[in-house]
């Protein structure tokens, strides 16, 4: 079965299509996001991965309709079976609160220094209606099951009070609070120690399992991608450039930017060869060549590379949106 058809499912828990995003400014319409098609399917973990600048984050936000002021989107977003793009105010608020949960990079910034631990965690499950005991006992739950030492006394405790590893672990259980379809991961683990990052990601892993929430996971760590996730994505100015399954992303890349990605990257497998950095530097779209918007960083790159945007297109076990693909290994 070809990785275009093993997520398949009868309703996808995210299905971006094809979404574009533009803003408007002094210089004119900036393209931010163009074509980005990106699928999860429900209980499926799903990598999105690419340099700072890339476009990952701001296609997570998608999921959530948290666009930039201004920004005018072309294309589909679905989460949850709520089309996000059309939705008003009041079925987005109920997206957020219900649906669809984020956990984000900088837990301390996402969570009100000002409120205690329980009020953060019960706040949405008392507005959808949950009795306030209730609502403290799954709260309590939640703690409990993400490795929080006594519940009760953490309920009582403000964010200040805890570690960079157990916030992240407190906000993960907010996110859960509700049992969402989808948990958009915005680089939950950057921050942390090697020790912590394997704990709060196998914190994820479990209770994705039990609740059978579809996970978008971005992340700027490779291995920890290829060791986590279903599927991968690879982004690259805005645009997806790869998709493949993370059983071949690391030893088969087929775009070479891909390839250029893991060359720059340390690894904990494998031979310890120096590494190898990209040369120039990260594009927006903006500002991206035409044609393809790797090119100008590309070792296989010649003038056909620059007549147009390549379109995506199976190699081997993967999708690539490039005209000189990596030889595909026997």
């Amino acid at each position: 079965m070809s990785v275009l058809e093993q997520h398949t499912t009868t309703r996808d828990a995210l299905a971006v299509e094809g979404l574009g995003l533009t803003v408007a400014a002094r210089e004119g319409v900036l393209p931010l996001l163009a074509d980005v098609t990106v699928r999860v399917g429900r209980g499926e973990t799903v990598g999105l991965v690419g340099e700072s600048g890339s476009g990952k984050t701001l296609t997570a936000r998608s999921a959530l309709g948290m666009l930039p002021r201004g920004a005018r989107a072309t294309g589909r977003v679905t989460a949850a079976g709520v089309d996000v793009l059309a939705a008003g105010r009041t079925d987005l608020r109920d997206l957020r609160r219900t649906r669809v949960s984020m956990v984000f990079q900088d837990p301390r910034a996402a969570i009100n220094p000002l409120r205690r631990v329980g009020d953060h965690l019960t706040e949405g499950l008392r507005a959808g209606g949950t009795p306030a005991r209730e609502a403290a006992r799954h709260a309590r739950d939640l703690l409990e099951q993400v490795g929080i030492d006594d519940p009760v006394g953490a309920m009582r405790r403000h964010p200040h009070q805890f570690s960079g590893g157990m916030l992240q672990r407190i906000m993960i259980a907010g996110a859960l609070s509700t049992e969402p379809e989808l948990l958009l991961a915005d680089e939950p683990t950057t921050a942390l120690d090697v020790t912590t990052q394997a704990e709060v990601v196998g914190v994820l892993r479990a209770l994705q399992r039990t609740h059978g929430t579809g996970l978008l996971f971005v992340t700027h760590d490779l291995d920890l991608a290829a060791a986590v996730c279903d599927r991968i994505y690879v982004m690259y100015a805005g645009r997806i450039v790869e998709e493949a399954d993370s059983a071949s992303f690391a030893v088969a890349p087929a775009h070479p930017y891909t390839r250029a990605l893991l060359d720059a990257s340390p690894s904990v497998h494998g031979d310890q060869g120096p590494l190898r950095a990209i040369g120039g530097r990260p594009r927006s779209l903006a500002e991206a060549p035409s044609g393809c918007s790797f090119r100008d960083r590309c070792p296989r790159a010649d003038h056909d590379c620059a007549l147009g945007v390549p379109a995506p297109r199976p190699h081997g076990t993967s999708r690539v949106a490039c005209l000189r693909p990596e030889q595909v290994k026997p």
